[in-house]
């Protein structure tokens, strides 16, 4: 049957303690740590392929435009909803400020302002992992009760996109400050230009391809494979599939959480390093797998997933 309550915990989340055991037996790891110099240039590609061709794809037959802008400009897409996360973490460069604003030209193709308030609470998430009023990356019990069987996870995952942009303003509305207004003003007057030049079939395209993206698409099965509990005792989880080289290996889901602070590039190299504190846990090779799992599984529900309560300390 399906859960109908979350997994409540009372230790802390894993990744603290695994780090200062890796750390303590492997301190080499240290050498991982820094910037990704090619991370920029990688980014900047992305953004350019998509914003060229969005132009012309309007002009086709309605099937080649739903096709393209799925598994072409959907991937570019969701590669640089990832971009924004490596930037978030200051990956790019040394400067948080120049971070920023590598997040927010790969935001461009996404037509919302997005890369400033992911910062804030994705940065929650990971201070805060299962926190139930921080980590808004947890669904809410109204989600959970609601998208239920077989269908309703379906509609659910059809949707992911809409329940991560405003679930974190009903459950912790983030203060807003001066980078999240930079966004939303560098946002709207690149994408006004934009259309200026390139037509508003152009955002047309970016905003289907954007609505694919954060839809049922092959690589949003990182949204379920992460932290959804498949393998009981276990919340967070790694894949090692091919679709990591589109999406700076956030596959490596345990690594990242464990060294925020490694680029995507080089969390192989950190499971090749310490391979005792990786091989042992559950882990993927299919994110469409994953999906295909969540949604037909009966006994896999919004509920499987770990949280804590809230404490004085924390909270």
């Amino acid at each position: 049957m399906a859960r109908e309550e979350f997994y409540w915990s009372d230790n802390h989340e894993p990744h603290l303690q695994r780090r200062k055991e890796i750390l303590k037996k492997y301190p080499e790891v240290r050498k991982l740590y820094g910037i990704d110099p090619l991370l920029k240039y990688k980014i900047v590609s992305l953004v350019l392929i998509q914003l060229i061709i969005a132009p012309f794809v309007f002009q086709l037959h309605w099937s080649l435009i739903l096709l393209i802008s799925y598994f072409v400009g959907g991937t570019i897409t969701h590669s640089l909803f990832l971009a924004i996360h490596e930037s978030s973490h200051n990956l790019a460069f040394k400067k948080k400020a120049y971070n920023n604003w590598l997040a927010m030209i790969a935001n461009l193709p996404m037509v919302v302002p997005i890369a400033m308030s992911f910062k804030t609470y994705h940065l929650l998430h990971h201070a805060e992992q299962g926190h139930e009023h921080h980590d808004t990356d947890i669904p809410t019990y109204q989600e959970a009760g609601f998208f239920k069987g077989l269908a309703g996870k379906f509609i659910w995952l059809a949707n992911q996109l809409f329940f991560y942009a405003f679930r974190p303003l009903l459950m912790k509305p983030a203060k807003v400050e001066k980078w999240h207004i930079i966004n939303w003003v560098f946002q709207i007057t690149v994408m006004v230009v934009y259309v200026y030049f390139a037509g508003w079939n152009a955002l047309y395209f970016l905003m289907l391809s954007m609505f694919f993206a954060g839809s049922i698409h092959p690589l949003s099965g990182h949204f379920i494979s992460e932290h959804y509990v498949f393998e009981e005792g276990q919340e967070t989880y790694s894949y090692y599939g091919p679709l990591n080289k589109l999406t700076f290996n956030v596959g490596y889901h345990n690594e990242h959480h464990d060294f925020p602070y490694i680029p995507g590039s080089r969390l192989p190299k950190l499971k090749k390093l310490a391979p005792e504190f990786y091989d042992s846990l559950h882990s993927y090779n299919s994110w469409l797998k994953v999906l295909y799992k969540f949604i037909t599984d009966s006994n896999l529900s919004l509920y499987n997933r770990v949280k804590r309560k809230a404490s004085d300390s924390t909270d």
